[in-house]
């Protein structure tokens, strides 16, 4: 359907003679509308879900765990960062609560951004959430603050947190920390 719709287009671009130029930036910007809408439509609850994210940053900055807790469906799966890592809703939650009491003094989301998207078929079939954002977290020992740029996936159904991919550089969080890193075959 769509590319019939830009033949159309096309066939009348061409018709009535406009420049190259003009005709090739009005196709690509008509492609680009088209496949924005032709995605959109599936995704009823695009904005709700992207509002569950935010209310689940703000839970994590807020280092509040309960309300964490509260967003997670009972069956919930979290993935990464490191590629076996992975933890369900009852493992989550005591990590967090041991993270809020003896690690974390903060945690500040900077330049949080968001996307809905839905996948129409496969096994990742589903309403899904991209956060992309710089995070901050200050550590109770020291008073050391780590810097890094994380990206989280989050699937949902009915309106709770079903699934997560989360992506980060661990490496570079643990060099923040003072680590130093050796090659093996170099001891």
């Amino acid at each position: 359907m769509i590319l019939e719709i830009l033949i159309t287009i096309f066939s009348i671009f061409k018709a009535y003679k406009f420049k190259k130029y003009f005709m090739k930036k009005s196709l690509f910007i008509l492609a680009i509308l088209l496949i924005t809408i032709s995605c959109s439509v599936d995704n009823k609850h695009a904005a709700e879900n992207v509002a569950l994210i935010e209310k689940y940053v703000q839970a994590v900055q807020d280092l509040d765990y309960t309300t964490m807790e509260s967003m997670l469906d009972d069956d919930y799966k979290g993935f990464g960062p490191s590629f076996n890592d992975s933890i369900d809703k009852a493992l989550a939650v005591s990590n967090w609560k041991t993270n809020v009491d003896n690690l974390y003094e903060s945690i500040t989301y900077r330049k949080s951004r968001n996307l809905a998207q839905f996948v129409p078929d496969g096994e990742n079939a589903g309403e899904w959430v991209s956060n992309w954002a710089e995070l901050s977290i200050v550590y109770k020992k020291d008073g050391r603050e780590v810097k890094l740029l994380t990206n989280t996936i989050y699937k949902m159904e009915n309106g709770k947190i079903v699934k997560s991919y989360t992506f980060y550089n661990e490496a570079d969080v643990l060099e923040q920390l003072g680590y130093v890193f050796i090659n093996p075959n170099d001891l």
